[in-house]
């Protein structure tokens, strides 16, 4: 068999892993091949699926590869206890993330939102209230990877922190009330350094993460276990729930994370599947998955203590907001609406444009998105 992942450790690494276990036990074998953070973001799942029998996908393509039928539905070609298992033990909505029209197309093997990132020694713990945000933007230490389509994910989340109502069956996503969130972003954009503008998460981690830097945190940042762990950077970096900025508290992150499909066009659907049950299952993402540096879809992982330990409280200090986190529109045509919106709002932060007018050509390229 052939998979297709993301190049990045907490991508590949605990695929690997899991794929040498799976060939001890069963002589089956799975080469991997892997693409760029950017290319995961944005590349045509239905090719991939011409090409692999397992494939790496985020959730907001479901719409997007169940018209095209290039995925097989999970729930026929696995067994039902062990998906109502992973689904018991799914972490936020990552598992319900992939059910669209009816069917399972993906189990939950990552789990992800955005959460704040701090550095120990450059500060003295997370922060706490955006008054605590701003002043560390003043002094040049903070960091923001507004990158396409990381600047959107950053609205998204600040309209959730906000008590904003996002409506993603339209026909407008945003409220007039989304003007707020919006002008949180964008004094934001203003203060940090227009490197930003060219960061995704990774590489504003890896910058984080220099012992020249003096990036001492980030407010809204997906969450990667990686830095989390001594060693992997000169300056391990800490992870927590998102800074307050209303009275939600931390709600409404924007869901990232990444589940295993089963292409339509595998010659090797049954052998596919019966791995990525296994792989999602809660001892083999406790007991072999996280060790090997992945970030589990399953709750067991996150409730363990040594796996806490490991990584400085990584999963107990993020949890409160993964579990509150907001599911993105997954329509077919959201795909493309998501790198139109994220083009459209950084020219606007870049020309530090009002709201209003922001607001309304963000609600128009999702009304085209849902026709």
């Amino acid at each position: 068999m052939r998979g297709m992942t993301w190049d990045h450790p907490r991508g590949i690494d605990p695929l690997l892993a899991a794929s040498r276990a799976w060939q001890e036990q069963t002589g089956q074998t799975i080469a991997w091949d892997r693409r760029s953070l950017q290319d995961f973001e944005t590349f045509p799942v239905e090719e991939l699926a011409r090409q692999y029998d397992l494939i790496v996908i985020d959730h907001p393509h479901v719409g997007q590869v169940a018209d095209a039928g290039c995925l097989l539905p999970l729930e026929t070609v696995c067994d039902m206890e062990a998906l109502a298992a992973i689904e018991a033990g799914s972490v936020g909505l990552s598992y319900p993330s992939y059910h669209w029209k009816g069917h399972q197309w993906a189990l939950p093997i990552d789990a992800a939102t955005q959460v704040q990132a701090w550095v120990p020694g450059r500060l003295g713990g997370p922060l706490h209230t955006w008054d605590d945000v701003l002043a560390l933007a003043r002094t040049g230490g903070l960091g923001l990877p507004l990158r396409a389509p990381h600047s959107l994910m950053s609205l998204f989340s600040l309209c959730g922190l906000e008590g904003v109502p996002l409506d993603v069956q339209g026909p407008d996503l945003f409220p007039a009330a989304a003007a707020s969130a919006y002008d949180r972003l964008l004094q934001l954009a203003e203060l940090v350094d227009p490197v930003a503008y060219d960061q995704d998460p990774i590489a504003l981690l890896d910058a984080m993460g220099a012992a020249d830097s003096v990036i001492a945190g980030s407010p809204l940042i997906y969450g990667y276990v990686s830095y989390a762990l001594d060693g992997f950077r000169p300056m391990r970096i800490a992870f927590h729930d998102l800074p307050f900025c209303g009275p939600a508290g931390p709600a409404g992150s924007a869901l990232g994370g990444t589940g295993l499909a089963v292409s339509a066009a595998s010659a090797h659907c049954a052998e596919a599947a019966a791995f990525a049950q296994w792989v999602a299952s809660g001892t083999i993402q406790a007991d072999l998955y996280a060790p090997a540096g992945g970030q589990p879809g399953h709750a067991q992982a996150w409730e363990d203590a040594a796996l806490n330990a490991r990584t400085g409280d990584f999963y107990r200090a993020t949890r409160a907001t993964l579990d509150r986190a907001w599911l993105r529109p997954r329509h077919d045509g959201y795909m493309g609406f998501q790198q139109q919106a994220s083009d459209r709002l950084n020219q606007a932060l870049r020309g530090r444009e009002a709201a209003a007018s922001v607001i309304a050509a963000l609600n128009q390229l999702f009304r085209d998105s849902l026709a």
